[in-house]
């Protein structure tokens, strides 16, 4: 079963917004065996919307849309959605009385415009989706044996419509096959070497496993994909040559990896051995503990940050001595071990982590040359750091930097 997303909205083709809803529909498809076959963004314009409308209908099962459901004259979805169905908009009572109490709720100083009332007009042969966040109702329609979805374009509205309304519907109306993905991530080994060891394996895949190369910065992802109507067939193929690639790669495989990234795994590990993190990031700028606090919950273990970026703050905050700093270097290992153990024992946690390092594109405050990156990690038992030169690119320093830092911390965690 095959769907299509079509995104309606000006503010996403000229780079105002970035379309995340794709991406967490094409997820949370998967999950239920239906395949993203095209994503389609467009403007808001009618004709335009119409042809992508009809296109879409000629090669897929479900068509997804978001966007164009607000109050004002730019939101053109509905109005076109009746051109496209031959149909008009009605007045959804339902619907209605929900805009009401929302307003009586949180907006009862806003007066209930025409506009907001007129969010309950929806095409006569929809089934309306109740959008228990939001004014605008996600709606269900079908023509030529295509389902049409039309949901809000505000993230928060559509997921919930995807969660409670969207899938269950799905669920419930189609008959779907088992769609698995099965990702190993791979260190220290380029894409063109990873290939060259796989090949004869890559080239001996049954045609029901698709493999695909992920290269990112430090790490290169093999994503295995494969689906067939029978759930236990499915997994024992993709299990058997798993097992294979696993003799094959062993050496450099750090782990696998569904819907989870590594910040998530951290999170269920402190969380499940009720263990406490902090971090002391230089160079990084905090982006470590962003990652870090961005998972829910993470109060839990996660007791703060010292970005210390300029030399002065080591000092003078991390209590860096400063005759380590001019015997070594503020990009050494010994002020990198410095950094994590004092953090570790100022914030009181099991764990922490600490960068320092040139990411360009000058040197700053150390003769090391540009790319130079040293990690450390303090545990309960002690401390050790490495040093890394990952590149030129600015970017791509802190980028690579921080995700070695994390794969250092998660091999520190599973010890305990």
């Amino acid at each position: 079963m095959n769907a299509e997303i079509i995104t309606i909205g000006d503010e996403i083709l000229i780079g105002q917004i970035v379309d995340t809803n794709s991406a967490f529909i094409g997820k949370e498809f998967n999950k239920i065996g239906v395949s993203i076959y095209q994503i389609t963004s467009v403007q808001d314009d009618k004709k335009h919307i119409l042809q992508a409308l009809k296109d879409a209908e000629s090669r897929v099962d479900i068509v997804l849309i978001t966007g164009g459901l607000g109050p004002t004259k730019d939101d053109i979805t509905k109005h076109t959605l009746c051109e496209y169905f031959e149909d008009h908009l009605v007045q959804n009572d339902m619907v209605l009385v929900h805009i009401k109490e929302l307003f009586q709720k949180y907006l009862s100083t806003a007066p209930l415009l025409q506009v907001n009332i007129d969010q309950a007009l929806v095409p006569s042969t929809a089934t309306v989706l109740q959008n228990a966040n939001g004014t605008a109702p996600g709606m269900w329609m079908t023509k030529n044996n295509t389902v049409f979805v039309s949901l809000p374009g505000v993230p928060f509205e559509m997921k919930h419509l995807i969660l409670e309304e969207v899938i269950p519907k799905i669920q419930k109306e189609f008959k779907r096959p088992f769609i698995l993905h099965k990702t190993i991530i791979t260190y220290g080994i380029g894409e063109s070497a990873l290939a060259d060891r796989i090949s004869d394996w890559e080239s001996a895949l049954p045609s029901s496993i698709k493999l695909a190369y992920l290269p990112s910065l430090g790490k290169v992802r093999l994503r295995l994909s494969s689906k067939g109507p029978v759930k236990e067939i499915v997994e024992g193929i993709m299990a058997q040559e798993i097992r294979k690639l696993y003799g094959l790669i062993d050496d450099v495989v750090y782990g696998e990896e569904d819907d989870e990234t590594i910040e998530a795994v951290i999170a269920k590990l402190l969380t499940s051995k009720k263990m406490s993190l902090s971090t002391a990031e230089s160079f990084t700028g905090g982006t470590i503990a962003e990652l870090i606090t961005a998972m829910p919950g993470a109060s839990a273990y996660f007791k703060g940050s010292v970005v210390s970026y300029a030399t002065e703050a080591k000092i003078n905050v991390l209590k860096v001595s400063k005759e380590v700093i001019e015997m070594h270097s503020v990009v050494s290992a010994q002020v990198a071990e410095a950094m994590a153990i004092n953090v570790r024992e100022i914030l009181k946690t099991d764990f922490s982590i600490a960068t320092t390092g040139n990411a360009g594109p000058s040197k700053g405050d150390s003769d090391k040359e540009v790319g130079t990156v040293f990690i450390a990690i303090a545990t309960p038992k002690g401390v050790y750091s490495e040093k890394f030169m990952m590149g030129s690119q600015r970017e791509r320093v802190v980028q690579r930097s921080v995700n070695k830092a994390l794969e250092m911390l998660q091999k520190e965690i599973l010890k305990y």
